[in-house]
């Protein structure tokens, strides 16, 4: 069984001969100088004549009439050289002789990729005793035998040759040409945004996150792994900075196996709580393909922290009912860990199918973005995971996104009989490139409850989008509506303008009135990505501005606010505020850098409870009770807070087909409310961290 592991997990490293495509070439004997498939049967038929013909079955092994195979992993270096790398045999005579006969192989001709000599690795299996190799077949010449095989009966006594026959593959990478979802973080899209905007170009960057597939029309993934691989030999080397753990390629399949790791220290300058910070994360990622149509990725981790004051007190502020002290932002609920700390395990999940080129169906455990800024005021992902199912539709110049939602309300006064409230949520989301320059975007968003049993109820899954704009104009108890509006400019390749306008509620009647009406419930943002800027090469600056009016995402109906798990689904400071944004990245190979500045001023509540105390900041509260007044409603109303948000990383991608990177990160935070309360109150945080993660989400810590 030990034996059966080994190959199992070692396989996938390793590959049978297979066809060649026009980049790759080979190991060539010298009496293989020909071409195309007759110099690959060439190398297959004299390998394993050579082997047939110089192996000598151990003595020990014959007496005891020993049937069975070995199989041997090797490789052939780049300087023609043949090396075992590993032999699995009933007898350690039997791998002593395998070793011998590879070390009596000649020289050859080495492997090439693109014309450079290149590692290749293969099997091969010896049957014992020996028997005489057919000569070498093509594929469409092996898949010809098979079907003849087909048609007749199979002898019940017969071993059959299937199982050891499997092809395994090199394995070339296919995840990048795959429609696997690329996971999603700003930092890892900043290193083709600027490709993704060119131009001309008749794609849609707002629905996120993309797939390998849609990226690669504009971006060579691929090329640009291969061109910053390391130059090492060794397999601990090539799998530190190259490579997968275990990457299996076969016929019409393939799957990738990494491990996951988020391991940081950092101090917090100015902690009255604890003396360092630190976040230990070790978890699994696993993706894969069957065939061209289906594809699917699983993550778990395993996660304990304790991070700077400030963002410890937002995860308590958001605890649930049922005890556990807090819920860390972005990730979901955590326990108690050491009295001082947090114990927080996530996972997220996509099986993707495609089942044509117009149409890509998910079903997925994880988060959503849509828009084409750091934020989003209609789907952001800084909420915790949530299960969905989405619908992308593309043709001609459109993109129709409809993606469905379960989402958790997990307060006190909801939860029953310790089952939190379960709410539901569809949005809409249609992509129009209008000119080779301008997209527009029109969205609607649903939110309804499981009220009266009604589940996840099939009036608001009709994805015509619009359909439910009669429940936004009634303002109906039964759910909460929104509509919003994208758009991007593309003044040249190199400057991108973008913005969105979100409407949850208004009324014209009360615009007109100049009275600022806490009706007008609106967002809006605006802003601007400049490529390449100041003619340096993969520096990307950006500039945005988000404007959120008062009881914007909260609702009448204490469930249907726009919210998950005490987070809110859009931007993540709620409502109640405005903010500018200006960022920075550079890459160049594999180092990056990024600088971000925050600043903003949104209005707190200074009570829970009570009479005119409700300021429209938090969205959890009911916008028709305690609400603080009905016109002169401006943003900033209430504790009207200062905050200023710098955040300086650099780092290292230590490997590329991981997203693990080695980082630093420095943070200042000054936040500065007009009266101080239990909490609401003044505070200056220094944050450092540095640390090993693999990149796989965006951690958010401008709150």
């Amino acid at each position: 069984m030990n034996n059966f592991l080994r190959i199992f997990f070692l396989a996938g490293l390793f590959q049978t001969v297979t066809a060649q495509t026009s980049k790759e070439q080979l190991p060539v004997f010298p009496e293989c100088q020909l071409a195309g498939m007759q110099q690959e049967a060439c190398f297959y038929n004299t390998l394993q004549n050579f082997v047939y013909h110089n192996f000598k079955v151990p003595a020990a092994v014959t007496e005891k009439n020993y049937k069975g195979t070995v199989i041997a992993l090797f490789e052939v270096d780049t300087l023609g050289t043949f090396k075992v790398l590993y032999t699995d045999a009933a007898f350690p005579e039997l791998i002593e002789e395998t070793q011998r006969v590879f070390g009596a192989l000649p020289k050859v001709e080495p492997a090439k990729y693109s014309g450079k000599p290149t590692y290749a690795k293969y099997s091969i299996k010896i049957a014992i005793p020996l028997v005489e190799p057919l000569p070498y077949q093509s594929e469409e010449e092996a898949e010809t035998a098979a079907a003849k095989k087909k048609s007749k009966t199979i002898d019940p006594n017969a071993e059959l040759k299937e199982y050891d026959n499997i092809v395994y593959k090199k394995f070339e990478n296919p995840q990048f040409k795959s429609y696997l979802n690329l996971p999603f973080t700003h930092n890892n899209y900043g290193r083709f945004d600027a490709a993704m905007n060119v131009v001309g170009s008749n794609n849609h960057t707002a629905s996120k996150p993309y797939s390998y597939a849609e990226v690669s029309k504009y971006y060579d993934l691929k090329s640009d792994y291969e061109t910053s691989m390391k130059p090492v030999t060794s397999w601990w080397g090539r799998k530190l900075w190259n490579e997968n753990l275990v990457a299996i390629q076969g016929e019409k399949y393939w799957f990738t196996m990494n491990p996951i790791w988020d391991l940081r220290m950092g101090k917090d300058f100015e902690s009255k709580q604890a003396d360092y910070t630190f976040v230990n994360t070790r978890g699994l990622q696993i993706q894969g393909g069957l065939g061209k149509e289906l594809f699917f990725s699983t993550s778990i981790f395993e996660s304990q922290g304790r991070f700077a004051d400030y963002f410890n007190n937002y995860a308590v502020s958001m605890a649930p009912a049922g005890g556990n002290p807090a819920i860390i932002p972005g990730i979901g609920i955590a326990k108690e860990f050491k009295t001082d700390a947090f114990d927080f395990p996530s996972a997220e999940a996509n099986i993707t199918y495609v089942p044509n080129e117009m149409i890509n169906l998910q079903l997925g455990y994880g988060r959503n973005f849509v828009g084409d800024g750091y934020r989003s005021l209609l789907t952001s992902d800084a909420a915790s995971p949530y299960p969905y199912f989405k619908i992308n539709t593309t043709f001609w110049k459109i993109k129709y996104t409809n993606t469905y939602m379960w989402l958790k309300d997990v307060r006190p006064e909801v939860t029953v009989d310790r089952t939190y409230a379960t709410k539901y949520m569809a949005n809409h989301y249609l992509s129009w490139n209008v000119t080779k320059r301008w997209n527009m975007g029109f969205f609607e968003s649903v939110i309804w409850t499981n009220t009266n049993d009604r589940g996840f109820d099939l009036n608001f899954v009709n994805p015509i989008i619009f359909y439910r704009s009669v429940e936004f104009s009634s303002s109906s108890r039964s759910g909460n509506a929104t509509l919003g509006l994208t758009s991007k400019y593309k003044w040249n390749s190199k400057v991108n303008l973008y913005g969105q306008f979100l409407l949850d509620e208004f009324s014209l009647g009360d615009m007109k009135g100049g009275q600022q009406s806490w009706k007008n419930k609106f967002g809006y943002q605006l802003g601007m990505k400049y490529y390449d800027a100041f003619a340096v090469k993969n520096l990307m600056v950006q500039a945005e501005y988000n404007h959120v009016r008062p009881y914007v995402y909260s609702h009448s109906n204490i469930l249907t606010n726009y919210g998950h798990n005490n987070q809110s689904m859009g931007h993540l400071w709620g409502a109640n505020f405005r903010e500018f944004v200006g960022i920075a990245r550079y890459y160049k190979g594999r180092w990056f850098g990024d600088a971000k500045l925050v600043y903003g001023i949104k209005g707190f509540d200074f009570e829970n409870s009570g009479a005119n105390t409700n300021y429209g900041g938090n969205i959890y509260r009911d916008y028709e009770e305690e609400r603080y007044a009905d016109t002169g409603v401006t943003i900033g109303q209430g504790n009207k807070t200062n905050i200023m948000i710098a955040d300086l990383q650099a780092g290292y991608v230590v490997n590329p087909v991981m997203n693990l990177k080695v980082f630093g990160n420095l943070i200042y935070r000054n936040f500065d409310p007009a009266t101080e309360t239990l909490t609401t109150f003044k505070s200056d945080t220094v944050w450092f961290s540095v640390g090993l993660r693999s990149d796989l989400f965006n951690w958010y810590y401008d709150f």
